[in-house]
């Protein structure tokens, strides 16, 4: 079977039954990628035995201590080979065999691009038909995306949160921005993200949306626009309110605090053209055509 010079990355810990499934979906496209890279967080020994035994070409790296999926990406993507590394979770896969190929041809065709983000489906909802079409816009989902690694490589990657929800791929993204690369959505590239996103409405999780928002103000808003981020946070807790999502809003107020101090080494604002574009790119896409 034909292989192109692309790496498959996927942070996991303690998920090995979706791991394997996702697995078996990357296996079966056509072109393959030429190296699959692991992250197992927190000492995941379980999971590092079955991989090792069940594929031993994958190339594993263990963390002991928990440093989340933003933190797996960062090593994942110090330590591949090629340029192109296609971004999973470890219940995530392609839908379409071709996904490779067709992500080799976005790159070439989009120079400008420093991520390309795939149209990602759940559990319970219509898949829709691939689209050759693109845009620019300001988020990308980890799940089901791609990077340019010698791009990603001009920033400091990911804050290694271990729950990085309503911060991980915004951060990059603010960064990006900044440094003038595009992040492009394209409907041609299809992802199963294999989830109903149930886990959102847990505590830890709402806790973590609010803190992270003030820690994402801190870092990367300049100071004259950290009011827009308080409003962000503000709105935020509203609507977890009127979704009847209480508890783990106090929770979230209080560790920002702690959340920030332990981060302010990583603080680099942007300036506010980028902050302004990011948001302009948000509130709506930037059809772009395809050559």
């Amino acid at each position: 079977m034909k292989k192109c010079q692309i790496t498959v990355g996927i942070p996991t810990y303690n998920r090995i039954e979706k791991l394997l499934i996702s697995l078996e979906k990357i296996l079966k496209c056509n072109p393959l990628p030429d190296e699959i890279i692991i992250h197992i967080d927190n000492g995941d020994r379980a999971t590092e035995k079955i991989i090792t035994e069940k594929y031993p070409g994958i190339k594993l790296i263990v963390s002991k201590p928990k440093i989340g999926p933003g933190g797996g990406r960062n090593k994942i993507i110090n330590a591949a080979k090629n340029n192109i590394i296609a971004s999973f979770d470890d219940d995530s896969y392609p839908l379409d065999q071709d996904y490779f190929e067709k992500l080799n041809i976005l790159f070439k065709k989009l120079p400008r691009a420093a991520v390309i983000n795939a149209a990602v489906f759940h559990i319970g909802e219509s898949i829709k038909p691939d689209k050759y079409t693109a845009s620019i816009n300001s988020n990308f989902i980890g799940c089901g995306c791609a990077y340019r690694r010698d791009i990603f490589l001009q920033t400091t990657g990911y804050v290694a949160l271990p729950l990085a929800y309503g911060m991980e791929e915004v951060d990059l993204a603010l960064r990006l921005i900044d440094l003038n690369w595009n992040i492009i959505n394209s409907p041609w590239l299809r992802v199963f993200h294999n989830t109903n996103l149930e886990h959102h409405n847990q505590p830890q999780i709402t806790s973590a949306t609010i803190a992270n928002q003030i820690l994402l103000t801190y870092l990367r808003y300049p100071i004259g626009l950290w009011w827009l981020g308080f409003y962000q946070c503000l709105n935020r807790i509203i609507w977890l309110i009127k979704n009847n999502r209480f508890t783990g809003i106090l929770a979230g107020i209080v560790a920002i605090p702690k959340l920030v101090f332990k981060y302010q080494s990583d603080r680099a604002p942007i300036s506010a053209q980028a902050l302004s574009k990011y948001l302009k790119y948000r509130r709506k896409f930037i059809s772009i055509e395809l050559p």
